[in-house]
């Protein structure tokens, strides 16, 4: 059994909690937050304990961490504490839902959050550090460099490269052999079917409302 920290308090913090104490596999000892951040001194009835100390108390040599924090400031935040971790000795774990399906040979790095019913094809490789929320497809021969999240019900075709710290919102559908640049934000709903560049925002069309009013409907 593997014995994880998790960084964090918040809504992912606790989902990934719920998950891990879920399996045979994990034991999660404890959270911990910056100082500045530590409002609480437990959680689920398990220490908060300060990032800064952290290894006083859980040596790196006998603990894991798991860093599932979102999209903030596009994943620096993450990337940072991920890289801060390392520094300070820590090996980081993944998680895969046991409801997502994943190839046999698909390669996944560290620090990774893959909720339930991910598709992940043959050959696609997931760099470290990124989180793929509930229900989306990767095709087959895709790379997501690090430090990505994937919101939900998202579509990767086939032979993609999605740059680093790049975001993609829910309903977002990327044509086959399409390279995203890094810090890219793929909104909500977004048709991408050329290669974009770097930094780039893609903001999809939002429906606009009828001149008519509910109450003028018949049949509903």
């Amino acid at each position: 059994m593997e014995k994880v920290i998790i960084f964090g308090t918040g809504d992912i913090a606790q989902i990934a909690y719920l998950y891990l104490s879920e399996e045979k596999k994990y034991e999660v000892v404890s959270f911990t937050v910056d100082k500045n951040y530590l409002k609480n001194e437990t959680l689920f009835n398990l220490p908060v304990v300060p990032f800064e100390d952290i290894q006083e108390k859980y040596s790196p040599d006998e603990y894991k961490m798991f860093i599932p924090l979102g999209y903030s400031r596009l994943n620096k935040l993450r990337e940072q504490k991920f890289k801060e971790a390392k520094e300070k000795g820590y090996n980081l774990i993944s998680y895969i839902h046991p409801k997502a399906t994943v190839a046999s040979n698909v390669k996944i790095g560290e620090n990774c959050f893959i909720f339930e019913d991910n598709t992940i094809q043959p050959f696609v490789t997931i760099e470290d550090n990124c989180i793929l929320w509930s229900g989306n497809h990767i095709g087959h021969h895709s790379i997501i460099k690090a430090n990505c999240f994937i919101s939900s019900h998202v579509v990767i075709s086939g032979g993609c490269e999605i740059g680093e710290n790049t975001f993609i919102g829910v309903n977002a559908t990327i044509r086959d052999h399409i390279k995203i640049g890094k810090f890219n934000v793929i909104g909500a709903g977004s048709l991408i079917l050329t290669n974009t560049k770097d930094n780039s925002v893609y903001i999809g069309e939002a429906t606009k409302p009828a001149k008519i009013t509910s109450n003028m409907l018949k049949g509903i």
